[in-house]
């Protein structure tokens, strides 16, 4: 049976790979972008089976808007991929206070708004699946991402929690973690160029250097493998709440999640300490 889609972020990137599979395999998609301009090609070659939907993920009201225009000329949605969103580089010191707010604007607020906009949709046709672009940067961390990471740990939180609220509806959540993608010409040569740069601090240079080269051995995947995976993904009776798309930083979550939990029993009897003896007493008027 043909799915249904709204897309954002659809003009470049794994959107736009996302939205071309959908398109090819014959099922219907609202392409959001915020500027439609570039998807004027699939528009002649699929006709009224994409609707380009202009909005800007940080205006609410233009969501919204966006989302009832794409129920209304299409009657239902099925799948809801959030994939708008943008890499902020730069040490925690370097970022001002106008490109955290911007970061969070995008890649948090902007799929918050699209949720809300398509849940209402989604609990009467008590249907739907709601896909969430994070990235393997929301389950550890580096540094000069803290931005981006904490746009990208939050989703993961919000979505593991919409996922709780929303599956006696019917709705199912998957969180998708991609590595690296080469979603311009080729893979980067320069990995810490590829996003929104914050002003440099010539303290963190050598540091800039060192994860530069770290980061460029990092294998790049295929965008349109990618999507080719997405559409198994959403086919499938049962999907996962999380999954991985690519495999380079595997091992490094393997070591990240195994060197939490050490540290967490090694410190487990200052944990105890720190909670207490409280009699009862205390704890009711506490």
């Amino acid at each position: 049976m043909s799915k249904t889609w709204f897309v954002t972020g659809s003009s470049r990137g794994l959107g736009r790979k996302f939205v071309e599979a959908a398109l090819a395999r014959g099922d219907r998609v609202a392409a959001s972008a915020r500027r439609t301009a570039h998807l004027e090609d699939l528009v002649e070659s699929y006709g009224d089976a994409i609707l380009p939907v202009e909005l800007d993920v940080t205006d609410r009201r233009s969501v919204f808007q966006g989302v009832e225009r794409a129920v209304e000329h299409f009657g239902r949605l099925d799948v809801i991929v959030n994939n708008a969103g943008y890499a902020l580089i730069g040490a925690v010191e370097e970022l001002s206070e106008e490109q955290l707010r911007d970061q969070l604007e995008t890649n948090l607020f902007g799929a918050v708004w699209v949720i809300q906009a398509v849940l209402p949709h989604l609990r009467k046709q008590r249907s739907g699946h709601i896909v969430q672009i994070t990235s393997a940067a929301g389950l550890f961390s580096m540094p000069l991402g803290a931005g981006y990471h904490a746009s990208k740990w939050a989703l993961e939180g919000l979505n593991d929690a919409l996922a709780q609220e929303v599956a006696d509806f019917g709705v199912k959540v998957t969180i998708i973690e991609p590595g690296g993608f080469a979603t311009r010409s080729g893979k980067n040569p320069d990995p810490l160029n590829n996003g929104h740069l914050a002003e440099t601090n010539a303290a963190y240079d050598t540091l800039r250097e060192r994860l530069a080269t770290t980061l460029g051995t990092q294998p790049a995947g295929d965008p349109g493998a990618a999507a080719q995976a997405l559409l198994k993904l959403v086919d499938s009776d049962s999907p996962p709440l999380r999954v991985l798309f690519g495999t380079g930083f595997y091992p490094m979550l393997k070591k990240v999640y195994a060197d939490r939990l050490q540290t967490w029993a090694q410190w487990h009897d200052l944990a105890a300490e720190a909670q207490g003896n409280l009699d009862p007493e205390e704890q009711l008027s506490s």
